[in-house]
């Protein structure tokens, strides 16, 4: 292989999309690192295939697609096709170019777009832009409070020594009990006030210590399973944040299921993750399963906002503080609902990104 060939491959294993080459027989001859990926194979086994094997369990219009636009000899465009694969099934746009040498067409570019990955980004651009606007309104009110408060408690303490009565110290007592409570809760809103402090760190630890700690509070009616991929490196993390941001999600994942549910902690490594505009290779996902009612379509938008709960004795803070303290690590939380399938997912990257 030559230099100039070395530095098109380079090229083409940097591009997002799947670029996939056939031959005039529709056998592939190339395919490039996000087309490994798409097709979840290696190219070792890919290569040589026929677009029917590939293609045999997908959108039929995708290969009927492939020989319509090398039979026409020009490029065409065909979208929201399904592609199979063996885990699970996702939605792509296909590009496909004719290559004409001399007077025949000898091969076929092949451009997979997966749609469900764009909308995955757009979503979390959404989630980020929610948390960060709902952070700095909360934040601006919070503080407003907290001024007012500090007198506020201030002058309960002076009129408390002012006062021999004890049944009227009983009501200054109260005023500042709740001055207290208040402030509590101004913190809370205020989110994590401190930088993490990142050591090495396997997230097994962390899910290992939240079970221990959810076991222990619980009544015992409660089912925790273990799904690990033993091989995941470690992370730079702060470990007692961490810890924080999936003992707020699983106590949620409890209280959802009343105390008698099943929950399920998996990880996996996850490739080619996006955060707010910055590209990692690499990453931990962490999924937090349950099997409760579910969350309530109308608030799926909303779940981690401050302040926003679906149970009358909550108070809407834990998923917000959790998202505060996973987006502290570069990270992200997605949720997915359904009943009787609730998943949040962790991801916290391995690796400074790139933009």
């Amino acid at each position: 292989m030559g230099s100039t060939e070395i530095m098109y491959k380079r090229i083409l294993d940097h591009i997002n999309s799947a670029i996939l080459l056939f031959d005039r027989q529709l056998n592939l001859v190339y395919i490039n690192n996000a087309g490994e990926i798409l097709l979840a194979d290696s190219a070792h086994h890919l290569i040589k295939q026929s677009a029917c094997e590939l293609f045999k369990s997908s959108d039929p219009a995708l290969l009927i697609n492939l020989k319509q636009s090398l039979s026409m000899e020009e490029p065409l465009v065909a979208r929201a096709l399904m592609l199979s694969r063996p885990t699970q099934n996702v939605t792509i746009n296909l590009i496909a170019t004719p290559m004409i040498a001399g007077e025949q067409v000898n091969e076929i570019l092949v451009e997979l777009q997966h749609v469900d990955n764009h909308l995955r980004i757009s979503r979390e651009e959404q989630i980020l832009t929610q948390q960060n606007t709902a952070r700095l309104l909360v934040r601006g009110l919070a503080h407003e409070i907290k001024n007012p408060l500090g007198g506020l408690r201030g002058a309960a303490q002076l009129l408390d020594l002012e006062l021999e009565d004890p049944e009227l110290k009983e009501y200054t007592q109260i005023i500042i009990a709740e001055s207290d409570r208040l402030q509590g809760l101004m913190d809370k809103i205020l989110g994590p006030n401190k930088l993490p402090i990142k050591r090495p760190l396997n997230v097994h630890e962390v899910l290992e210590r939240v079970r221990q700690l959810v076991l222990a509070e619980s009544t015992g009616n409660v089912a925790i399973f273990c799904d690990y991929d033993p091989s995941l490196p470690n992370i730079q993390a702060d470990k007692d944040q961490l810890i924080q941001a999936v003992l707020n999600i699983v106590r949620n994942a409890v209280q959802a299921t009343d105390g008698k549910g099943v929950i399920t902690f998996r990880t996996r490594v996850h490739r080619h993750l996006t955060i707010a505009g910055k590209r990692y290779k690499l990453a931990v996902k962490c999924d937090i399963i349950d099997d409760g009612p579910g969350i309530n379509p109308d608030m799926m938008n909303q779940i981690f906002y401050p302040m926003i709960t679906g149970r009358a004795d909550g108070t809407g803070l834990g998923l917000s503080i959790a998202q505060s303290l996973i987006n502290q690590h570069n990270g992200l939380i997605e949720c997915a609902s359904e009943p009787g399938n609730t998943m949040f997912s962790i991801f916290l990257p391995m690796e400074p990104g790139h933009e």
